[in-house]
């Protein structure tokens, strides 16, 4: 009964996962149809890929004991591949400024994650440090990737105050002529 459990679970945390992973198709349909990235970030791609690849390394048999963590490099395997894919669209449509920016946040990531997996598999002598040290470093790249499209938000930081104000003086003085 417990492992018919955890395996129902399994499904659905790599079911919600591939959605989240997948939810970006739109917006590169988009930039393939517009043939431009218009004002979309590549930061929230960048990060969700470095999180694909620690996630994916932390399930693997040098880190995680044997394959316990299986359905993680699955799902996570899965996610390089789209993330990889929505990054190299971005860089075919992107100005070539955004181009650059885009190439060293992945130079970036990619340091990252080459660090993490040459300490873990090199230093760290057991599983249960391998895993404390990569599911820590996949912790802040998880927080990272679920806060990223914030990125978008703020700029309207400040326009939201300015546009709150806007619709109070129109309160104030729409009856006066």
């Amino acid at each position: 009964m417990v492992d018919t459990i955890h395996i129902i679970v399994g499904i659905m945390g790599n079911g919600a996962s591939l959605l989240l992973y997948a939810a970006p198709i739109l917006t590169f349909k988009r930039v393939i149809k517009k043939g431009s990235t218009e004002e979309f970030s590549c930061i929230p791609y960048a990060v969700a890929l470095l999180n694909c690849l620690l996630y994916t390394w932390y399930g693997l048999p040098v880190v995680s004991c044997q394959w316990e963590n299986l359905p993680v490099v699955t799902i996570n395997g899965l996610g390089i591949l789209l993330e990889t894919s929505f990054i190299v669209i971005y860089i075919s449509f992107a100005l070539p400024v955004q181009k650059k920016l885009v190439i060293l946040m992945m130079a970036a990531a990619l340091v990252v994650f080459s660090t993490t997996a040459l300490v873990s598999s090199t230093a760290l002598h057991d599983h249960h440090q391998r895993k404390v040290f990569v599911g820590s470093i996949g912790l802040v790249a998880s927080i990272s990737m679920y806060s990223s499209p914030l990125v978008a938000v703020a700029p309207n930081l400040l326009g939201c105050p300015i546009g709150l104000l806007q619709l109070v003086l129109y309160c104030i003085y729409r009856e006066r002529k």
